[in-house]
């Protein structure tokens, strides 16, 4: 039939179809085909018919489904990306298939050319009229989902084409024809005019790289122009041409899918392919990840009640019932703790610390009945501010201001400050009965967890306060991860509570760990803090994985209530814990790796003599990949 013969070659042309036979695929009529031993072979409605050697020919192709299809593409558009193209080539002849469209690749070539005039705005139209049509009468592209406005697109196509243009003109000195393009072809669009004003004020720049510095623009050349050409791509349907380098990026979904549910992931890999082996599945072993005992610190002759390593990672600080905070060096290579300095002289036990922004300062508090806080300069290990602003005052949480000059403090007596670095009060807040602090990114708001089993925001310099959290029973404790968008709440009897801070919602309860009303700190840790460890009144650490409620390891060894944990922000295979039984625990991976697990950290070889390399692999000083 003449008419849908006729249909059929509109829809190949307008690139609906990715056959290239005349017929669709797999359903040829009657075909001769010449073979490489001379051999002639017919079918005939997909019959195989016997040649003159008496041998049959082979039979029809099976009939490729649209998966298959777009497989073959991807395949070929990768051969293509890395220079096989006459293996490109076989592979669409023998498959029936096409890479793309080939307005497309004509399309392609002008762009990268730089041939401006062949992609003139009346071509590109027309181009465009045809990708119009295929989502008017294409039945298959509508299925697939391929609806694209011609209108939007036409317009934004040629706003980017133009602009190209424009800047290259202007980059070769030809500033007249620059200022034709900008009259004559770009304001008519009406598109962007926030843009075109500010391609206009380029006409001023003196040289080439002062345009490419304003710009952000890479010059005259393939780099822009691919860059172009990848944008341009997003507004043409795949059945067209294909979005640039489609197949290593499902291949990066894929590996980070992977990472994602890997419950013990915990090293920065690098985002591309070539540190990864595609021939296996992502996995981590448990004796990758801090649950083993690497080294047990003794030095306080009392119950420690917090730790904190420092925000570099080079330091820890841990405060006890006997008066004292104890700053210990963390060697980064072989990851083992040693005594630094002994800070003495609180007339009181030392329930929390706080380290300055650029760690030059640590700030000590006490517990309910302390109406002092300490100041000390680390390096030198003298007090520089001994703060108390009334005998009245209960003094045991602190914050510090993300500038280094100011902190707050403040307690359940209903006293809160805000200080500088000599202990001079700069501002004060009264009423409000403070059981933790935590200063936003911002520098101006102070989140504050007080006796209504709330969190609210503070702001310090228009005075306003807000509601951000509220729970059922007492908040004990909390901190806030690095963004700032999620705060993690010790809540008495209930346990460890996430919440989202820009929501105001509670994201996830997590189960396991045993919380009265002693006041315990956790804190996220590990890479991407994708990672939540609490200790418990029942001896335990529990890690869980921030996305799931159940706990992953269940850490043994303190034989009283754990008080506070802290995960090295630099080394993220590094965990300390703070018991009532007067030690410091540091955790690590296992000691020791057998050679199967050396060889399965994530895909990397490793020679039984380099096992000793394997705990720094893990701590994310080398990067590992995929097993």
């Amino acid at each position: 039939d003449s008419g849908a013969g006729g249909a059929l070659q509109f829809a190949a042309a307008s690139g609906s179809l990715s056959c290239r036979n005349g017929t669709q695929n797999g359903e040829s009529s009657s075909t001769v085909a010449a073979h490489s031993n001379g051999l002639i072979s017919v079918t005939n409605n997909g019959n195989a018919v016997s040649n003159n050697n008496g041998v049959a020919a082979q039979p029809k192709k099976k009939r490729l489904s649209q998966s298959e299809e777009d497989v073959i593409r991807l395949i070929g558009q990768h051969l293509n990306d890395l220079g096989l193209n006459q293996t490109v080539d076989l592979l669409m002849q023998e498959s029936g298939c096409r890479l793309e469209h080939p307005s497309a690749t004509k399309f392609r070539n002008h762009v990268i050319e730089g041939e401006w005039d062949k992609v003139q705005p009346s071509s590109l139209n027309c181009f465009l009229n045809l990708q119009q049509a295929v989502t008017v009468v294409c039945a298959l592209c509508l299925g697939r989902g391929e609806v694209y406005c011609s209108t939007n697109n036409t317009r934004r196509m040629k706003f980017l084409l133009l602009q190209q243009k424009y800047l290259e003109y202007l980059e070769d000195g030809k500033v007249l024809e620059a200022l034709q393009v900008l009259r004559a072809e770009l304001t008519p669009l009406k598109y962007n005019t926030e843009r075109i004003h500010i391609l206009s004020g380029y006409l001023m720049c003196s040289h080439a790289e002062d345009l490419r510095a304003k710009a952000e623009w890479e010059g005259k050349g393939t780099a822009s122009r691919t860059k172009l050409l990848d944008k341009l791509q997003t507004y043409l349907p795949p059945s067209v041409m294909l979005p640039p380098r489609r197949l290593q990026t499902l291949l990066k979904q894929a590996v980070e899918l992977q990472r994602e549910r890997c419950l013990y992931h915990n090293t920065k890999l690098d985002s591309g392919l070539d540190s990864v082996s595609l021939l296996l599945d992502h996995s981590c072993s448990r004796k990758q990840f801090p649950c083993y005992t690497q080294q047990i610190l003794t030095e306080h002759c009392n119950e420690v009640w917090f730790c904190k390593f420092s925000n570099d990672g080079t330091k820890l600080a841990t405060g006890s019932k006997d008066t004292t905070v104890i700053v210990w060096q963390v060697d980064m290579e072989i990851q083992q703790l040693k005594l630094m300095k002994t800070l003495e002289g609180h007339a009181y036990g030392v329930s929390y610390l706080a380290w300055s922004p650029d760690d030059a300062y640590l700030i000590a508090c006490g517990p309910d009945d302390c109406s002092e806080l300490w100041l000390w300069n680390v390096q030198t290990g003298e007090l520089r501010t001994k703060m108390s602003q009334s005998h009245e005052d209960s003094l045991t949480s602190v914050a510090w201001n993300p500038d280094g000059k100011r902190f707050v403090t403040g307690g359940q007596r209903g006293q809160f400050y805000q200080c500088d670095l000599d202990g001079n009060l700069l501002d004060s807040w009264e009423g409000v009965r403070v059981q933790c602090l935590w200063c936003l990114s911002d520098g101006r708001t102070v989140l504050a967890s007080d006796t209504h089993q709330r969190i609210r925001g503070y702001n310090f310099e228009d005075l306003t306060d807000r509601n951000i959290v509220q729970e059922d029973h007492p908040i004990m404790s909390f901190t806030v991860s690095k963004n700032g968008r999620l705060a993690l709440l010790n809540v008495a009897t209930q346990g460890v509570h996430l919440w989202d801070l820009q929501d105001r919602v509670l994201v996830r309860k997590y189960q396991g760990v045993t919380q009265g009303f002693y006041t315990i700190h956790s804190c996220f840790g590990g890479h991407n803090e994708d990672f939540i460890a609490s200790g418990s009144e029942d001896h335990k650490v529990y890690i869980w994985h921030r996305r799931s409620e159940l706990p992953i390891a269940e850490l043994t060894g303190h034989t009283r209530t754990v008080n506070c944990v802290s995960w090295n922000p630099v080394v993220p295979g590094l965990l300390a814990s703070a018991s009532d039984d007067g030690t410091i625990r540091i955790w690590g991976p296992a000691p020791f790796l057998d050679v199967q697990d050396a060889e399965g950290l994530n895909g990397m070889k490793v020679k039984p003599s380099h096992l000793s390399r394997c705990r720094s692999l893990i701590s994310g000083s080398v990067n590992c990949s995929l097993s």
